[in-house]
């Protein structure tokens, strides 16, 4: 008594892009699965759902395809005619979730690109990021010709990693872009910190805005700088990378 009932059901019917040329490359795969809403007896809905009736649909890539523009779709009118043909003539489709199907592509134009760090990373205390490292650092783009010439880099999903003291290594998938297909589409990341420390270095005084013929003299001559390094920077720090001056036109007010 049940299931000659009337009820709503929502069935996922299979979405397949079909005679896709060889030498094409799709740079955003058209959705897989179409979800459609079906009222009609409990039976039938139970055939739907728990049999094999439901055969996937075919969309034919020279259809819909624009070759100018690198862009295709199928229009809902035209879905839900292909979805009507999967069911049978009592069903009616009440709802189709997307209504309507696209799909980029191009003929393998292509960019190789740097890889660059999305997100929030902060070492711990008395850390920090000393060095960041990607596997691979480049990955290729396949995309319309305007799309490639405004692209710089390509980013990672947002990531959110605090208060580490050791190497981090993690795979991260890259933020997607519509349009474009990135070959890989994950990258390993290398986050590595260094612990801070606090060093000095003695630098000799000099001066500026002298006027020819004078000479300053200041005593002690050289000065101690306090500063705070990476340990593993340290051994680079050298004097003349700092510079301590004292101004004539100073002393002459």
């Amino acid at each position: 008594m049940a299931l000659n009932e009337t009820y709503e059901q929502e069935i996922k019917v299979p979405v397949r892009l079909v005679n896709v040329p060889k030498n094409v490359v799709l740079t955003t795969e058209m959705e897989d699965t179409v979800r459609v809403t079906v009222r009609d007896k409990g039976f039938t809905l139970a055939t739907y759902m728990y049999g094999d009736m439901i055969q996937p649909v075919s969309v034919n890539f020279s259809v819909y395809a624009n070759r100018q523009t690198g862009y295709g779709y199928v229009p809902a009118s035209d879905l839900l005619k292909m979805l009507s043909q999967r069911f049978m003539a009592q069903s009616k489709i009440i709802q189709v979730k997307p209504d309507r199907l696209d799909f980029y592509f191009n003929y393998g134009v292509s960019k190789q690109l740097p890889v660059r760090m999305a997100g929030y990373v902060v070492p711990g205390k008395s850390y920090y990021l000393a060095r960041t490292r990607f596997w691979p650092d480049q990955i290729t783009v396949y995309a319309s010709k305007r799309v490639l010439d405004s692209l710089r880099f390509v980013k990672t999903v947002p990531i959110n990693i605090v208060n580490f003291g050791d190497t981090v290594i993690q795979t991260v998938a890259l933020e997607k872009i519509k349009g474009v297909k990135m070959v890989p589409d994950r990258v390993r990341i290398g986050l590595y910190p260094d612990i801070m420390t606090e060093e000095s270095i003695d630098v000799p005084v000099g001066s500026i805005n002298m006027p020819e013929g004078k000479v300053l003299r200041t005593f002690p001559s050289r000065v101690k700088v306090n500063f705070i390094v990476g340990a593993s920077m340290f051994r680079n720090i050298t004097a003349d990378q700092f510079q301590v001056v004292v101004d004539y036109n100073e002393l002459m007010e």
